[in-house]
């Protein structure tokens, strides 16, 4: 398991890369990461992780086809693909995702108290419905969702040391300062385009 486990640490690392570059190619490694991911967080009794990393491959191949249609739409209006491809959260998103964490929180720390041995239900919950939202997030290109990664992967890291998962823990630990360094590169990137497209105007 630790081989599996260090194999999954460095593809998640590539992920992280391809994310902070904004990188489409960074939803077909979100694939592979995440099949390694459902077998070393089932091994290590973190229940929701391997379901949630169930939700990613969906979640991935769902990522890669919207970034691609922007893309391709935006070939054809004859724009530059990334002259916008990054903007805040709709105004009108934000409660509708709080409902829909809350809702997913609820459901995941029931399922885990009642019907698995979980050693951290409410904390594998917390990450798991926090997750599936960013993850939605992500594929809008919505900038506030390197906000919520860095919120998980600060608790991760707790949760992955205190099981032992040590290449793991590390992992989440590199996530936390990548996705903070993210969430200004893309403000940047976002800024950059807005401006160019003033220009434009």
């Amino acid at each position: 398991m630790d081989v599996l486990e260090i194999i999954g640490a460095v593809i998640g690392i590539i992920y992280l890369f391809l994310e902070y570059k904004a990188n489409v190619w960074l939803w077909p490694v979100g694939i592979l990461m995440s099949l390694f991911y459902v077998v070393i967080f089932f091994h290590g009794k973190f229940y929701a992780d391997a379901a949630v990393y169930l939700y990613y491959i969906g979640a991935n191949v769902y990522g890669l086809y919207a970034w691609l249609k922007r893309s391709h739409h935006g070939e054809s209006s004859g724009q530059s693909t990334s002259s916008d491809p990054i903007v805040h959260t709709p105004q009108s998103m934000i409660w509708k995702l709080f409902v829909a964490f809350v809702l997913v929180y609820a459901l995941i720390a029931f399922v885990l108290v009642r019907f698995t041995d979980s050693p951290v239900p409410y904390g594998d919950a917390l990450t798991t419905s926090l997750s599936v939202v960013a993850t939605y997030m992500l594929a809008k290109k919505w900038l506030e969702q390197w906000l919520l990664w860095i919120v998980v992967d600060v608790i991760s890291t707790a949760l992955y040391l205190w099981k032992g998962l040590y290449p793991t823990a590390l992992l989440f630990t590199i996530y936390v300062v990548v996705a903070i360094m993210g969430y200004f590169k893309w403000r940047r990137d976002m800024l950059d385009a807005s401006s160019m497209a003033e220009v434009v105007e």
